[in-house]
C-alpha cells in the first residue's frame, strides 16, 4: 500500500548573501630610524647635510659642532631605503670622505650613498 503524503514539502528560500569585501592586509608602515651623519671640519664652519631625503636643500639640515669629538654631527629620522647625500661646508659640496659607497652624479662628481634598513 502506498501512503500519500498530503503535506507539501517546504520550499527552500534562496537568500542572496552579500559578499563581504575583504580588504587586503596593509603592510606595516616602515618605522623611521635615527641616522647620524658626521664629518670632520674646522670649527666655525657652516656645515650642512643635503640629499635625496631633503630635496638636496643645501641649508635644510645644519650640523652641530661637537668640540669633544672635533666633528660636525646631525641626526635625521629616515624611512628604510637608499639615499644619496653630500655635505655642504661653507658652500662647497663634498662627498662623505668616511663612506666608500658612492655613485657618479650629473655634475661630474660623486654622491655618497647610505642604506637605511
Amino acid at each position: 500500500m502506498k501512503i500519500k503524503n498530503t503535506k507539501k514539502a517546504p520550499t527552500e528560500k534562496v537568500v542572496a548573501k552579500k559578499e563581504a569585501k575583504i580588504a587586503a592586509p596593509k603592510a606595516p608602515k616602515a618605522a623611521k630610524q635615527a641616522v647620524t651623519f658626521t664629518v670632520h671640519a674646522d670649527k666655525d664652519k657652516a656645515v650642512y647635510v643635503a640629499g635625496e631625503f631633503n630635496g638636496w636643500d643645501p641649508t635644510a639640515k645644519k650640523m652641530a659642532y661637537k668640540a669633544r669629538k672635533g666633528i660636525y654631527e646631525a641626526t635625521l629620522s629616515l624611512k628604510p631605503g637608499t639615499y644619496q647625500y653630500k655635505f655642504v661646508i661653507d658652500g662647497v659640496w663634498c662627498a662623505d670622505p668616511q663612506n666608500a659607497e658612492a655613485v657618479a652624479n650629473d655634475q661630474g662628481t660623486f654622491n655618497s650613498v647610505i642604506t637605511v634598513k
